[in-house]
């Protein structure tokens, strides 16, 4: 059998090393020549497909900027990106150019499969009437499913093999090929009745952690105000064996799902007259988050005597989660611009991340970088940064992640607990 996937993102290379190492021929299309030029002489552009890994299988990947080549695949999985545009509305334009490229290429028998996340109805409303421009009929001519992508980055517990694949065709049959397709690199398939529950689940999944992001963040603003510590809030109330699902306080959501997924349903919720206000406030909350941390380092500052035009800042973590070098999304983006824009002389460390052009800005030595800064940020805690010795070496500390709430001889502000 032989895949092709259109997207060779963080979700679509992942996707083709497991059925690559599964023993299947794999025919990876992207848009992007610079990508697929360094994917043919052996070279990742994704921190969890290591070049080492993609060696070991590049035998059976053959990869390629031309749909044409995708007429000969079984399979073909659609992966490119669904970002919003600049008024936080869906951005469809990836998607529907995949779609009118396929039509000119798909074949009777194929069975295709969109893994890109987006509102309920888009295999169904979007997808078919493009596909059908082939000529072929959608469920008949060839099978088509929708299945969301699940993929954590960095993660290691939870990879595609041991996370469970939702999928949802259009026909009873069209899910019992995309079943019998993702048994082969998944230990577990949750066939649904319909692409539009598959759609609604993975918008499910990342709503319920927006939310719950942004509860413990408004709880930890307020117990900032009221002089209370939310981190023993939470410690207390985690202890609690029934009820309570712990989450934690930090400066916004970043990534390439949080950010952007809920957004989607709220602009489908609109067209059937219905007003998401809770999620719709919770994307307020978690947007809202690198205002509020701007508040705390001016706070640090001030007790220093400081303002904060002309002070040297320390920003630690510039990727949006630890461990990994993605920026999509991230608040520490958010958090330098607005400390640039108030005059600031930011700097930041981050192994992970190389150079931020937009900003302007290069990683830098922790010691140098601690040596001149009046303030030190933590924005992302990375495991391989000792946290508490930048505390104990910053003239000021200022903690969104809660890393060094243990210590108690230091001058450390954090949300909830004044230095």
């Amino acid at each position: 059998m032989s895949i092709g996937i259109v997207g060779l993102g963080y979700v679509g290379l992942p996707l083709a090393m497991e059925f690559a190492e599964a023993g299947l021929d794999v025919i990876g299309v992207d848009v992007d020549a610079q990508k697929v030029a360094g994917l043919r002489e052996g070279r990742s552009h994704i921190e969890d497909v290591g070049d080492e890994r993609l060696a070991g299988v590049l035998e059976r990947c053959r990869f390629s900027t031309r749909f044409v080549e995708l007429h000969e695949a079984e399979v073909i999985l659609i992966c490119v990106p669904t970002p919003l545009n600049a008024n936080r509305e869906p951005d469809l334009g990836p998607l529907l150019g995949a779609g009118r490229a396929l039509a000119q290429v798909i074949r009777d028998g194929q069975l295709i499969v969109l893994e890109s996340t987006s509102f309920p109805g888009t295999t169904r409303d979007y997808m078919v009437p493009l596909l059908e421009e082939s000529g072929l009929r959608a469920g008949a001519d060839f099978a088509l499913a929708f299945s969301p992508e699940r993929v954590d980055p960095g993660r290691t517990d939870y990879t595609i093999r041991t996370t469970p694949k939702i999928v949802g065709g259009l026909t009873e049959r069209c899910t019992e090929r995309a079943a019998e397709l993702y048994g082969r690199v998944c230990d577990t398939v949750v066939p649904v009745g319909s692409p539009e529950v598959a759609e609604m689940a993975k918008l499910l999944e990342n709503i319920f952690r927006s939310v719950n992001i942004a509860l413990v963040n408004e709880m930890g603003m307020l117990a900032d105000r009221m002089g209370i510590d939310i981190w023993e809030v939470i410690d207390a109330a985690a202890t609690k064996p029934f009820g309570f699902m712990r989450f934690e306080p930090g400066p916004g959501m970043g990534g390439h799902c949080l950010p952007v997924d809920p957004f989607y349903l709220t602009w489908r919720a609109r067209e059937f007259d219905f007003a998401t206000e809770f999620i719709e406030l919770a994307g307020k909350v978690n947007t809202n988050m690198p205002y509020f941390c701007l508040e705390k380092v001016e706070q640090a500052l001030n007790d220093a005597g400081k303002a904060v035009r002309g002070a040297r800042i320390l920003v630690l973590g510039v990727s949006y989660k630890p461990g990994v070098g993605d920026i999509r999304e991230s608040p520490a983006l958010k958090i330098i611009e607005l400390l640039q824009k108030r005059g600031a002389d930011v700097r930041y460390h981050d192994p992970y991340v190389a150079e931020l052009p937009s900003l302007g800005l290069r990683h830098s030595d922790l010691s140098d970088g601690l040596d001149e800064a009046d303030v030190a940020v933590i924005v992302t805690a990375h495991p391989d940064v000792d946290h508490e010795s930048v505390a104990r070496a910053a003239p000021r500390t200022v903690d969104f992640r809660g890393v060094t709430r243990h210590m108690s001889d230091v001058p450390v502000l954090q949300l909830g607990r004044a230095a």
